[in-house]
């Protein structure tokens, strides 16, 4: 069955990369990060960002309210339990933003009300309807969630919908919250509740789909053609278990079947999706795995000898969109040594990154570097360098000035690693099981700042015997867990400035 072509319906974007998406294992986000993460999701165009969980923590509360004072052109939301005090919080955190919304939830499965709630459905009914109305005083703005809604009695879930419009709610969303739903049985769902809940049409209807069963894509596209106007997702789909729907995932569906999806439109600038990809995999060292749906290395790769020359022949032959369609233009500028600023700037431009002047001269300072190292610097090298400085810490306390590595496979691997430190020049020896664990225990026992290494991941930018490394590692300085990154042709060195970053992350926020 297709969607209604019977008039243009807009589809509004809830991204949740920042409070649903951070909650996967290892992917927490620093205040910047969140900033950075916050600025792809407006270029975007996303509706709505969630921009955390306000209660949460100290922490969590500041990158709410720094998100909303950011945000220009979206919603910004803060999750909040149904409860006063959880409501207070999201709304001191959002109230600066030009258009705040409170989202607040209750469960309203058996299961969760029996065993997590320890309520009955009537104590849940009274309290999601009294919530709603409290956080209306507040807010204009407001969503109400019923949990683990995909297990909960439909009569029940119509019931508890009509009683928080009723109390105010301007929007009312349908999670799947254990990734349960059926895509066949969950636009059914949506549907009888389009068709059971007499005042619906004061409200906007929204779907949250995780990918337990694979399925969080499938179960948000049914939803829309049952007649969901909001979608909740993360860029890449990462999140909560095995995550989210992905945003690019739904936007390009939309796109590319608008066949089917006829008279379905949204405001997502499709262009904007592989950036904010990228950005995403960064910030949280999440990589995107390469056989990912519209973003993965491998989505416009073709290496069987019939696709090839399908593709020679013409595109379409097995590609169903573009690489241009996602941001991810088919020719790279290919830049070298002798290239100028202007060039550079205007690379940078058109790739989507907007800097000060003393940003871009820093960044022209390293790629001139880079470019003493390679014969070329291709577009992902500059990526590469660009999301580098966007993470960065304001401050770096902490720089390297030089390290030395011995290695072999018949030595033990030594490491003399010479930093900078608040200007400070400090240089210490290690040995250690190969150079990179050597480099990282001198930096250690120089800084006296002890760490837990708790992954360790490299990558190449881009092919080619002079391809950068990319290394990501998770540091645990105590209770706290910090990503970090860097950068070079050299995979020592590499893995050096993606301590050093992590280090500076953490040092930034300790009193110097």
């Amino acid at each position: 069955m297709n969607a209604d072509s019977s008039a243009h319906r807009r589809i509004y974007f809830f991204d949740t990369t920042l409070r649903d998406g951070e909650q996967a294992p290892g992917c927490s986000m620093n205040l910047r990060e969140k900033l950075t993460v916050a600025e792809h999701l407006e270029s975007l165009g996303v509706d709505v960002i969630e921009a955390g969980f306000a209660i949460a923590s100290p922490g969590d509360f500041e990158a709410v309210r720094a998100v909303a004072r950011a945000v220009k052109g979206p919603a910004v939301a803060s999750l909040a339990r149904a409860l006063p005090k959880d409501i207070e919080a999201a709304w001191e955190a959002i109230r600066e933003a030009r258009h705040p919304r409170i989202h607040t939830f209750l469960a309203t499965s058996p299961l969760h009300m029996q065993h997590k709630l320890r309520m009955t459905p009537e104590q849940v009914y009274a309290q999601a309807v009294e919530m709603v109305q409290y956080a209306r005083n507040l807010c204009p703005d407001v969503q109400f969630s019923l949990e683990d809604a995909t297990r909960s009695e439909e009569p029940f879930v119509y019931r508890v919908v009509e009683g928080v419009i009723r109390a105010g709610a301007t929007v009312v969303n349908i999670p799947d919250t254990v990734g349960y739903a059926i895509p066949e049985l969950f636009g059914r769902f949506i549907r009888g509740i389009r068709e059971h809940v007499p005042n619906i049409g004061q409200t906007i209807l929204a779907v949250h789909c995780h990918n337990d069963l694979g399925l969080a894509t499938a179960n948000s596209l049914a939803a829309i053609v049952a007649g969901a106007d909001q979608v909740e997702c993360t860029v890449n789909g990462i999140g909560e278990r095995a995550g989210n729907a992905a945003l690019e995932e739904i936007v390009m569906a939309l796109r590319t079947r608008s066949d089917y999806f006829r008279g379905i439109v949204c405001g997502i600038e499709t262009t904007r999706l592989y950036a904010a990809s990228r950005c995403v995999a960064s910030v949280t060292g999440c990589r995107v795995q390469p056989n990912k749906a519209i973003v993965g290395e491998n989505a416009f790769a073709h290496e069987a000898g019939i696709h090839q020359h399908g593709m020679l022949m013409h595109a379409a032959t097995y590609e169903i969109m573009t690489p241009e369609s996602i941001g991810l233009p088919r020719s790279r500028m290919v830049l070298g040594k002798h290239s100028g600023r202007h060039a550079f700037d205007t690379r940078l431009s058109e790739l989507g990154f907007q800097f000060d002047e003393e940003t871009r001269a820093t960044l022209f300072a390293q790629f001139k570097e880079l470019a003493d190292r390679k014969k070329t610097v291709s577009d992902a090298d500059i990526e590469a360098l660009a999301r580098g400085m966007q993470s960065r810490p304001r401050v770096e306390r902490v720089k390297l000035d030089r390290f030395i590595v011995n290695s072999g496979n018949t030595i033990t691997a030594t490491s003399t690693v010479r930093l900078i430190r608040d200007g400070k020049v400090l240089e210490h020896v290690a040995i250690g099981d190969g150079p990179i664990d050597a480099s990282f225990k001198a930096i250690e026992q120089m800084l006296g700042v002890p760490f837990t290494l708790e992954s360790f991941s490299l990558g190449a930018v881009t092919g080619g015997e002079d391809a950068q490394g990319e290394a990501t590692v998770k540091v645990r300085f105590g209770e706290r867990l910090v990503n970090g990154r860097g950068l070079s042709t050299d995979v020592v060195e590499a893995g050096i400035r993606a301590l050093l970053d992590a280090v500076n992350v953490y040092l930034s926020s300790q009193t110097p």
